[in-house]
């Protein structure tokens, strides 16, 4: 069998855990934040858990896991 490549848009968005778990950046933290309240911006601050049917499709496209 020949080596399976990673999806290089799984390398930049994601990270995996030592417990498996995948974590991602919060979306609507780029531009316009003007906009949204002080609120939203700090509960939106550093990364979140994926969901598990997410995280599974997510370890299927890096199949060696991700190297941080």
């Amino acid at each position: 069998m020949p080596k399976l490549k990673t999806k290089s848009g799984v390398k930049k968005r994601f990270k995996i855990t030592a417990t498996g778990k995948v974590l991602h950046g919060v979306a609507g933290k780029r531009h316009r934040l003007i906009s949204h309240n002080s609120k939203y911006i700090r509960q939106n601050r550093g990364t979140e858990e994926l969901s598990e049917e997410n995280s599974r499709t997510v370890k299927r496209w890096a199949p060696y896991g991700l190297r941080g």
